[in-house]
């Protein structure tokens, strides 16, 4: 019979305190998150300095109750999975230093698990068929790259954003139409209601990479707006809102199936908060299958940070005895892949 193997996943990258135990990287036996969403919302985005005060105030609760939610003890965990980057560096250090103290008081192996390669093995969760090779698009409020997942613990970066990440663009845009924090999937409601052709607005796509730009488009989406409210004519949001995310939706679904084509690869996973986009489902979904590929994502709870994605990709660190010592710090610009 195969050995249990229970990883605790800890998590505070940001905004979320959170805490997982996950047996075999497949089986998830609980997740507990404490957002401050509507803490940070009155003050249109997150605040480092009380987002790492509140994760001091529920870290050890949230573990606590992982645990508990587990029906398990310290004793039956293999080892302490946690966020060590990227992230805001205070809020990283809060998880990072109960972690430590975890491993250190109860002699379990340590494992520094990368924020964005957790997002991506979120879709081990979504599809028990998954394996690499695959194509990943990371999308969320500070990064956007395209990558190859080689095996579980390698990683080619293809390309990455040279600017504003896309999550970043959709909250930026929302700030200013004065849609509440977080933005995007604000955009996403208002978008709903709107054509999504009705304004044409850049789609930069650079050309010869696989990187991409989304400040121009920002750009171009204000400018509309002063020079529609100058003109005195009556702008429709929702179109703006429709029109905006299509944009942002092409470039990601065009750059993929590029890099589909020519990795010959067949399955792309979608990660990052901006996952649970469902135009950029749809999109990609469609966009995969036109070049003979399929779209594997992770379920809406499981898009937006979570310990369950430090768990899991801290289980297939434990299989590969890929454990971090004690002086383990936070890299707050730590990267994705290798290029």
């Amino acid at each position: 019979m195969e050995k249990e193997i229970n990883i605790l996943g800890i998590e505070s990258s940001c905004d979320e305190t959170a805490a997982s135990v996950v047996r075999n990287g497949r089986d998830v036996l609980s997740n507990v998150v404490s957002t401050q969403i509507l803490i940070h919302r009155k003050f249109g985005g997150v605040v480092p300095e009380i987002a790492s005060r509140k994760h001091i105030e529920h870290i050890m609760p949230v573990i606590d109750k992982a645990l508990r939610d587990a029906q398990l003890q310290l004793q039956d965990i293999d080892a302490v999975a946690v966020t060590y980057g990227p992230g805001l560096v205070g809020a990283l250090l809060v998880g990072l230093s109960a972690a430590k103290g975890l491993a250190l008081g109860s002699g379990l192996p340590l494992i520094g698990v990368n924020h964005l390669e957790g997002h991506v093995f979120a879709n081990f969760l979504a599809d028990e068929a998954l394996k690499p090779p695959f194509l990943a698009l990371v999308v969320s409020g500070g990064h956007t790259s395209l990558l190859v997942v080689e095996d579980y613990n390698t990683f080619r970066l293809l390309g990455q954003t040279r600017d504003d990440a896309a999550g970043e663009a959709f909250d930026k845009i929302a700030r200013f139409m004065g849609l509440p924090y977080p933005g995007g999937p604000e955009i996403e409601k208002l978008a709903a209601g709107g054509n999504p052709q009705a304004i044409d607005f850049p789609r930069p796509l650079l050309p010869d990479s696989y990187d991409f730009s989304f400040s121009g488009l920002k750009s171009a989406v204000i400018n509309y707006i002063h020079t529609e409210e100058q003109r005195g004519a009556e702008l429709s949001r929702e179109n703006v809102a429709a029109s905006f995310q299509e944009a942002i939706v092409d470039v990601l679904v065009t750059k993929c199936k590029q890099a589909l084509l020519a990795t010959g690869l067949k399955k792309i996973v979608l990660a990052g908060g901006v996952s649970a986009n469902k135009r950029l489902q749809e999109a990609l979904a469609s966009g995969a299958r036109e070049v003979g590929a399929e779209l594997v994502h992770p379920t809406s709870i499981l898009c937006t940070d979570n310990a369950v994605m430090v768990a899991v990709r801290g289980y297939y660190q434990y299989l590969n005895r890929d454990f971090a010592p004690l002086s383990l710090n936070a890299d707050p610009s730590l990267k994705l892949g290798t290029l």
